[in-house]
């Protein structure tokens, strides 16, 4: 990569994090961490009922991260791992390209002011969803596309849109975006949190998100947020 660097599934979340509590197992600062963030993107939907979560991997999360901050009804995003077999893992155990995680965001959205189905289209027209664990220079299976659905409901929705674009050629490649079940989302470190807002002249910031940036808000003018 760069050297510089439908409904919310609950159950059984709690007895999850509870169990090993309840046991007196001892927690690592990242397992507590993990267990924390469950609660807390956990909270935020609960406080308002209409929010639903939505995961995607586009390549470099940062890039991901930026396009759907600015998105209208996107209540939160964060940036984090999915996807794979290794519990509460690293930034450089991801770059690693054996924990089979890709990077990837979670999305707070209403769908009262946006639907799940703008979501994916905003998604495979921000990124290369045609190329195979790559886009541009960053390689590596944690680069994959992918769509971790929530529910039923998005996984159709999903492979709809992706089988209509396909059927239409609008890209000159196969689709190869991933539609999987998700599982568990693993929040990234806090130096990878608002990747774009905090860091806008960092060199990948200025020659890689910004380029991405406007064009997204000039293709997608009527979902931006008002403060953009």
């Amino acid at each position: 990569m760069r050297n510089d660097m439908k409904t919310i599934q609950k159950k059984h979340a709690w007895f999850a994090i509870l169990v090993p509590l309840a046991f007196g197992v001892a927690c690592s600062n990242q397992i507590s961490k993990a267990a924390l963030q469950e609660l807390e993107n956990e909270r935020l939907v609960e406080q308002e009922a209409d929010v639903q979560l939505a995961t995607f991997g586009g390549g470099c999360f940062w890039c991901t991260e930026a396009v759907f901050e600015e998105v209208q009804g996107v209540k939160f995003v964060k940036s984090g791992y999915s996807g794979g077999h290794v519990e509460n893992p690293t930034y450089e155990q991801i770059c690693g390209k054996k924990t089979g995680h890709a990077e990837v965001i979670q999305i707070g959205y209403d769908p009262e002011v946006v639907s799940f189905e703008k979501l994916v289209e905003v998604h495979l027209k921000t990124h290369d969803p045609t190329t195979l664990n790559r886009q541009g220079y960053d390689e590596g299976p944690q680069y994959r596309s992918a769509i971790f659905f929530h529910s039923a409901e998005q996984r159709d929705t999903a492979n709809t849109i992706i089988e209509k674009l396909n059927e239409a050629t609008v890209y000159p490649n196969p689709i190869v975006t991933e539609v999987t079940e998700f599982t568990k989302f693993y929040d990234a470190e806090d130096s990878h949190q608002n990747y774009y807002q905090n860091n806008p002249n960092q060199r990948y910031c200025r020659g890689v998100i910004q380029p991405k940036m406007t064009k997204f808000r000039k293709v997608f003018a009527d979902l931006l947020k008002e403060d953009n």
